[in-house]
């Protein structure tokens, strides 16, 4: 079977052969054993379960929170000819129907599925209808109560089981203490013959910095100066990626941001910039980069501390996926660790205050006590805020919170569809003349995609029509608002919301419940994040590397070597430096040299790299578009 899984890696991704865990994850879920794969960011996950769901029959229930992933790898499938589909919250209840009976009917190989929805009763009563190769869990820490992310809607996975028993489940995941470990296999109730397969860690191309300053605009600048190629700069806030991008702007650079807030057809426009080097910096929040397949992103900056290891180490593991030289930099002021902690109140409020917020949310949504079950209703907190007298983000996190408890569900930024209806019939549209050509093409895709426009609002997509008939998004949505306008259409143009679904009748504050596992034990784990953060940037004893690998469990580790703990330990004396300065410089005198092609004999490796990197901080020399060391 070795062989048969080699043939398809190669057929339809172009591979020789598999690297680290790959074929061992393979073969275990491939004779059917519940499998937990741990492989860092760049290892691959997606091969570990795309390779031998094409030789299973049947198809694989992909389950992932992340909507940016589905549409990445659907539309990569499918460029290699295969048959896959997803079904997430921007689609209408017919087209979900129609991919899921495609999945009953055809011959589809992937189906790509959120948390939320595997438990609605329209996608259990089509899973039992299907014919399931396996099922798949990516970001599997998601149902560990340890895991940083932890996510209640992760715990109706195994509940699924039941439906298709058969079907064995491969857990993945890039962050995972032991604890998280084995919480996943208790939780997604592994059976006895299930594996485990780790995968170091270490990132031997990746360099960790830590950079104490007062001027982290300055510094930030820098170091994106210094070091050429694609980069990240990660920030917590929405309006800081906008007023970080304008300010990388006038400083020279090519920059563009990136937050969960923004239409999704902006997401994609910048993603795809970014990923096609029109930009070489994206400003973001941690909304962007799961899923993200750009293996040359050379360096990541992060503004600010993140709360917790794992969601350091997965975004700083953006950078370097093509094995080649990256960085990973974080940058630090006097008072970031003090506004660190306080984060600990901000997410984790006092249960007086979540009672609070519950019971000012339903009098904003005018809901009585007794009344509520299965309501959904638009939430705007903004308003909420404005009109009860809460600070955004306790607010926020009380919200999630009482998520959490299984009280109501709180859906944050969730895009609603444009609607469209035409308020003339087709004898008064086709009596209409001289319109304007945009406007003319328009009318002509919406009749040709659409049905039903003259009876009722039906769900359009903008940027479809857009591509379809050549006209700019932005065009298209000023043609229909000018066509409402006229009284052609009505037209109710997409927009973001948040909605709160009571899950349970409304009760008095007084009866709100919170476990253990929803409060007081995740906000003693958060606050021990924070401060392995803390001691992560201000230990300048621990080599960065060894801390964080310690952090996941891993033993007898050794300093890396490179980052800027080891160097300061191991300057080299003026002689040392100048003797590898100019050993160096010979070498290059001959052409591009690639970092494994250089020559360190009689010296001290990690002291000829430290030498090198100073080297290029003072751009004595240069990296070229390929990574090679030029002479300038």
């Amino acid at each position: 079977m070795t062989q048969r899984y080699k043939d398809i890696l190669k057929r339809y991704w172009g591979y020789e052969d598999f690297r680290g865990i790959q074929q061992d994850i393979i073969e275990s879920i491939g004779s059917g054993h519940d499998t937990l794969g741990l492989m860092p960011t760049g290892g691959g996950k997606s091969i570990t379960f795309q390779v031998p769901a094409m030789a299973k029959w049947g198809v694989c229930i992909v389950i992932t929170p992340l909507i940016a992933l589905m549409k990445d790898q659907v539309n990569s499938l499918r460029r290699r000819g295969i048959k896959a589909t997803a079904i997430n919250s921007g689609m209408t209840h017919g087209e979900i129907v129609t991919a899921l009976e495609n999945c009953i009917l055809g011959d589809y190989k992937f189906l790509y599925v959120s948390p939320e929805r595997i438990g609605s009763e329209l996608f259990q009563a089509k899973l039992r209808h299907m014919k399931v190769s396996f099922i798949t869990v990516d970001e599997a820490h998601c149902i560990s109560q340890w895991g940083y992310d932890f996510r209640p809607s992760y715990m109706k996975i195994a509940d699924i089981r039941e439906i298709v028993p058969n079907a064995p489940i491969l857990a993945l995941t890039a962050s995972a203490t032991p604890e998280v470990v084995e919480d996943i296999q208790r939780q997604l109730k592994f059976g006895k013959s299930s594996s485990v397969f780790r995968m170091s860690f270490a990132r031997e191309n990746l360099t960790y910095i830590v950079r104490k300053t007062d001027n982290k605009l300055k510094e930030m600048v820098h170091i994106l100066r210094s070091v050429q190629g694609s980069a990240i700069v990660y920030t917590r806030n929405r309006q800081q990626t906008q007023e970080l991008a304008e300010y990388l702007i006038k400083e020279g650079l090519t920059a563009t941001n990136y937050h969960a807030g923004l239409p999704q057809v902006k997401k994609d426009e910048r993603q795809m910039a970014w990923q096609r080097d029109k930009y070489q910096i994206m400003v973001a929040t941690n909304a962007f980069g799961m899923g993200i397949d750009k293996p040359n992103v050379r360096l990541v900056v992060h503004f600010e501390i993140p709360d917790s290891p794992e969601a350091y180490f997965q975004e700083a593991g953006r950078a370097g996926r093509d094995s080649l030289q990256a960085y990973a930099v974080l940058l630090y002021d006097s008072k970031d660790c003090k506004q660190l902690l306080k984060r600990v109140g901000e997410t984790y409020p006092e249960p007086d205050y979540i009672r609070r917020v519950y019971e000012d949310m339903c009098c904003f949504l005018q809901m009585a006590i007794g009344d509520g079950t299965n309501v959904v209703r638009e939430f705007n907190l903004q308003e909420f805020c404005y009109k009860f007298h809460h600070f955004p983000v306790q607010a926020h996190s009380a919200l999630q919170l009482l998520d959490k408890t299984g009280i109501i569900q709180y859906t944050e930024d969730e895009e609603v569809t444009s609607r469209i209806m035409f308020t003339l019939d087709r004898d008064g549209l086709y009596q209409l003349h001289q319109r304007p050509e945009k406007q003319e093409l328009i009318i002509h895709a919406l009749l040709r995609k659409y049905s039903g426009l003259f009876v009722e609002f039906v769900y359009i997509d903008e940027y479809a029509i857009a591509q379809e008939t050549g006209v700019e998004y932005n065009d298209v949505y000023l043609c229909l608002k000018q066509m409402a306008h006229d009284g052609i259409v009505s037209y109710i143009p997409r927009k973001r919301t948040n909605y709160i679904t009571f899950l349970s009748r409304r009760i008095d504050k007084d009866e709100i419940v919170l476990p253990a596992y929803v409060y007081a034990d995740r906000r003693k784990q958060y606050e021990n994040r924070i401060l392995s953060m803390i001691q992560y940037v201000t230990d300048r004893d621990l080599c960065h590397s060894r801390f964080l690998l310690s952090y996941f469990g891993e033993k007898n580790t050794k300093n890396c070597g490179r980052c800027d703990i080891c160097l300061d330990k191991k300057d080299p004396t003026e002689d040392e430096h100048e003797a590898i300065r100019a050993h160096f410089l010979r070498q290059l005198q001959l052409g591009p040299l690639g970092p494994r092609d250089v020559d360190y004999t009689g010296f001290d490796r990690d002291m000829f790299i430290s030498v090198v990197q100073e080297m290029c901080r003072r751009e004595e020399i240069l990296l070229d578009e390929n990574q090679n060391f030029i002479l300038p």
